[in-house]
């Protein structure tokens, strides 16, 4: 029993009330957010619409969440995470019903496109009241159940998913905008705005004394902050790595004359291992630096991916597919620490939204460069694939130093109560930051 609640407190222990209300609304909305993942089902079934147009409005769904992830950080940095979250989630549920009662195809592609946009706008302000509100020792922790909460909803939607548009595809977008209004209630009654805005006597002064001509600090910032881009670029090779498995292994899987049942095994193989191993990580990783941890990870998914090379059968995928997960599950909780440790207090939600655009950038790239590749190279496709992802964990390894020692700068920056318009970023500091993954 000692050894249980020990555990627990490692894992989850320690992290405050309005953390876990953010959870719950995270669980809530992903186990809910299933209606989109049948979208071009639902337009060749129900709506009469050729795939080709399905995939235009697919498209168009994906494109907005591209602009719905700048958007939601510049409007949480603004306007507030609470805000933010809130204005989200009410118009998704409201969009939803719009769907389920559409009938024409261009007012459908209009309404995805706009749902694109507003399911996207959470993630930065979500993760940016995360890290206001959970002290930086406890981090990794909170940023580990957050993904395990995000896969958990998932599988749940999964099961959920296939059910109901079996049944009825009102029904999946109406339980969708449910679960999607849940989470904007739960929001509302329990979760405070965490942005804490400057002083306006201090903000006066600051613009009083800054050099005429000089740019406050804003989306450019991160734009062109190239310490924090490094990072971002090795994040969107992990994601396309990541992106392999619901793009371009089907089709390997397919040629190697395995059925669809068997694909369903090695995704649910994945799921489930995420969902009964991610509490298990922060004791894995404690102590450890987070760039050799983020090496490592990336280092695993491009064995596991480089693997199927010589793959033909469904236990080699099996197997490969528990070491790409593991990749994964390790690279998460670093991730998002050092996402949260290289941004300026007041531009949180703005980093976020520039790091959450590698998810759909990834989703474009993925498919299309890689069905190309497939085409053309055969299996020899995943050692291209496996090269590109451990020429990742050899960037991971040669970026920490740089970045501890912009986490230094930032934390005697913020110390002093000095904010990124008043001193540049440039990634130096006589002191490097202790950049080892703290959970205690």
């Amino acid at each position: 029993m000692r050894a249980l609640r020990r555990w627990w407190d490692e894992t989850a222990g320690g992290l405050p009330a309005t953390f876990w209300y953010l959870w719950a609304g995270i669980l809530i909305n992903r186990a809910g957010a299933f209606a989109m993942l049948f979208l071009s089902l639902y337009l060749t079934e129900a709506r009469g619409a050729s795939e080709a147009l399905a995939g235009l409005v697919v498209g168009a769904y994906g494109a907005g969440g591209a602009v719905g992830v700048l958007l939601g950080g510049v409007l949480a940095d603004r306007w507030g995470r609470r805000a933010t979250l809130l204005a989200a989630h009410l118009i998704t549920a409201g969009l939803m019903v719009a769907l389920a009662l559409s009938r024409h195809l261009l007012l459908i592609a209009v309404l995805s496109a706009l749902v694109g946009v507003v399911h996207s706008m959470p993630s930065p302000a979500f993760v940016a009241a995360i890290v206001d509100m959970v002290p930086e020792r406890r981090r990794s922790r909170a940023f580990n159940l957050q993904f395990w909460a995000f896969n958990l909803g998932m599988a749940v939607a999964s099961l959920l998913a296939g059910v109901l548009a079996e049944a009825s595809f009102l029904a999946l977008f109406l339980v969708d905008a449910g679960a999607t209004l849940a989470t904007a209630l739960v929001i509302a009654s329990k979760v405070p705005e965490t942005l804490r805005r400057p002083d306006p006597r201090v903000e006066d002064l600051r613009a009083g004394t800054a050099p005429r001509g000089a740019r406050r600090p804003g989306l450019r910032t991160a734009l062109t902050d190239r310490i924090f881009l490094t990072f971002v670029g090795l994040t969107f090779v992990l994601a396309v790595l990541t992106m392999q498995t619901s793009t371009i292994m089907p089709l390997a899987m397919r040629a190697d004359g395995l059925e669809p049942s068997a694909y369903g095994l090695v995704v649910a193989l994945g799921g489930a291992l995420i969902v009964l191993g991610q509490l298990f990580v922060p004791r894995l990783i404690d102590g450890r630096r987070k760039g050799r941890v983020l090496a490592t990870s990336t280092g695993l998914m491009a064995i596991g991916f480089g693997a199927l090379t010589v793959a033909d059968e469904l236990a080699f995928y099996l197997g490969a597919a528990v070491v790409w997960t593991v990749g994964s599950m390790l690279a998460a909780p670093p991730n998002a620490q050092i996402n949260a440790d290289l941004a300026p207090p007041e531009l949180r939600a703005r980093y976020q939204s520039v790091f959450y655009l590698t998810f759909p950038a990834a989703s474009f790239v993925a498919p299309t460069l890689g069905g190309v590749s497939l085409q053309y190279l055969g299996s020899a496709h995943w050692l291209v694939v496996g090269g590109l992802g451990l020429l990742a964990a050899v960037g991971h390894l040669f970026a920490g130093p740089p970045r501890e020692r912009r986490v230094a700068a930032l934390t005697r920056s913020t110390a002093s109560g000095r904010t990124a318009a008043d001193e540049p970023l440039r990634g130096a500091g006589p002191e490097p930051a202790d950049d080892r993954i703290r959970t205690a």
